[in-house]
């Protein structure tokens, strides 16, 4: 980082960044242990959500480099990536640094688009490192010169056979990323405890401790990160402050375990009305919406000392596409510790970019903030059927889920993965988001079948499902169900699974010989066979299918 500092300055001359505004982290004053680590998660776990789908919108803003504003500063590679205002980068993913399959993989926590811990990545690194955990890589099975992934040293890795080197001038800015998720996320219920456990209230277990609180001391807080905690601070409203106070973490992980953490004197609490957020600055953008489609997000109203009625109003532009249940928000509401969460509502009527402002005054304070918004109307998206493809790596716990993309402009694929008992009976069905062309599947139990469907999703569209794939007792997988059937094999026999009524089917032993035949077959029928191996042809179908009967 210190080899760019030069080039920072030079940027900086002229241009304003955002100040932590006094007051903001006055609940972590004279706290501790386990009541200062609460009292942060209290502090920035409100903030305003941002849609997976616009995350491309403020990447520009919070991860360029330095010295060239128009290139992707990516954490994972060497290689030259330029945004192209606010659509994808090819090659590039959006990566939750702290997988997101640790807590189970739902969006259904303000984790899954927290800025705090998305970065744009280099693909290939990104699927290299996959959800290992963090660590020193002893003997490597990828190296690009930025990203190492590979056998961990001695006493890391919390069980996994794999880990994540990042470069040494990014080792501290991962620390402080996990300092931050595992606090203002502690409350999660972790499936993987490679670092982290559901146990005890440091969330991170002794072994990751120890690497992190040293990465932290070894790579300090670099100019890029506090001009990234900036600009993420003016979309979503929270801090990370393991940045804005590099030692923060010695007290709840480090060398100053049981001490009180307290403030300088920039954040002494003056007594004067003040909106802590939103600030000044601050931008709401919707992203893409389609037309006959509305989106909503919510700002937190929170202010300190404020002495009355808080007055709303939208103005300018495009106001009237925009919309806010209340035009006041009473002190007491405002002042609280969570402050008042105020649900802001784009309904676009006519395609193209559309603005307005947001004017928060009274309260006591001296003049008013402004807060921007933006968002854009586009039509609705046509998107393609997609292709499934054969599961690949097998095994009695996992498989991995296979498709191949489409030219179609997405947000993300939708996997449906069904469970099946051994009367093919569904136990359940689990949809799972990505922006890869695979995804695994580590839950698979013995004695259920399986199969999956594939779906791409975009602006709260989804396309048609795809041709269904089955992964069956024994792992034969790839039969598809439109060409022209699927076979679930059970002790009983074959289940047979088509959309439409079949004939002619040939049932073969290995020794060649024809064991039955179906002239007509229907969905869900039952071939009874005893165990063995066997080889389907189907009227019409030139291909063999070879399937074993437990």
């Amino acid at each position: 980082m210190r080899n760019l500092l030069a080039a920072w300055m030079v940027v900086a001359v002229g241009t304003t960044w955002a100040a932590i505004p006094t007051g903001y982290y006055n609940s972590l004053s004279n706290k501790s242990g386990q009541a200062l680590k609460n009292a942060i998660q209290d502090l920035v776990y409100n903030h305003t959500v941002v849609p997976y789908s616009s995350l491309w919108n403020y990447f520009p803003k919070t991860d360029y480099r330095i010295d060239n504003p128009q290139r992707v500063w990516d954490m994972y590679s060497d290689k030259a990536y330029y945004f192209r205002g606010s659509s994808s980068v090819s090659g590039m993913n959006k990566e939750h640094s702290f997988p997101k399959s640790w807590w189970g993989g739902g969006d259904d926590t303000p984790a899954y688009t927290d800025l705090n811990h998305l970065y744009p990545s280099d693909g290939d690194a990104n699927m290299a490192k996959s959800n290992w955990p963090l660590g020193e890589v002893s003997s490597t099975t990828f190296d690009n010169g930025v990203t190492r992934v590979g056998t961990p040293v001695n006493g890391q890795g919390g069980g996994a056979g794999t880990v994540f080197e990042p470069a040494d001038e990014y080792k501290g800015d991962f620390a402080r990323t996990y300092f931050y998720m595992a606090s203002c996320y502690q409350n999660l219920k972790w499936k993987y405890t490679y670092m982290v456990n559901n146990a005890t209230w440091l969330t991170l277990n002794q072994w990751s401790i120890a690497l992190l609180v040293r990465w932290a001391r070894e790579d300090p807080v670099s100019e890029k990160e506090r001009v990234r905690n900036d600009a993420v601070y003016t979309i979503q409203n929270n801090r990370n402050p393991f940045i804005d106070f590099p030692e923060l973490f010695e007290y709840i992980w480090g060398d100053k375990q049981g001490q009180q953490f307290t403030l300088d004197g920039t954040q002494v609490d003056p007594g004067t009305p003040e909106l802590i957020t939103p600030t000044q600055g601050t931008v709401v953008d919707f992203g893409e919406v389609a037309l006959g489609k509305s989106q909503q997000m919510v700002v937190y109203v929170k202010g300190m000392h404020l002495t009355n009625t808080l007055s709303l109003q939208l103005y300018r532009a495009d106001f009237r596409m925009f919309s806010i249940p209340v035009t006041s928000v009473d002190r007491v509401a405002a002042n609280s510790e969570d402050g008042y969460a105020l649900t802001i509502t784009y309904t676009p009527t006519a395609i193209g970019d559309h603005s307005a402002k947001l004017l928060i005054s009274d309260g006591g304070l001296v003049g008013s903030v402004g807060v921007d918004l933006k968002a854009s109307c586009v039509e609705p998206p046509t998107l393609s059927a997609i292709t499934a493809l054969p599961a690949t790596g097998i095994t009695p716990t996992s498989f991995v889920c296979n498709w191949r993309a489409t030219d179609d402009v997405i947000d993300t694929y939708l996997v449906n993965i069904t469970e099946y008992d051994v009367n093919h009976n569904p136990n359940s069905t689990f949809t799972y988001s990505t922006d890869e062309t695979s995804y695994v599947f580590d839950e698979r139990r013995e004695g259920c079948s399986y199969s999956y469907t594939v779906q791409s999703s975009r602006l709260g569209f989804t396309s048609v499902e795809s041709n269904v794939i089955n992964i069956d007792y024994t792992g034969i997988t790839g039969v598809e169900a439109d060409r022209p059937m699927a076979y679930i094999t059970t002790p009983q026999g074959i289940i047979v699974k088509c959309s439409e009524p079949l004939g002619g089917v040939r049932v073969y032993n290995t020794a060649g010989q024809l064991v039955r035949y179906i002239d007509r077959v229907m969905n869900d029928d039952t071939i009874m066979l005893p165990a063995g191996v066997y080889v389907l042809i189907v009227e019409g179908n030139r291909g063999a299918v070879k399937v074993v009967i437990p």
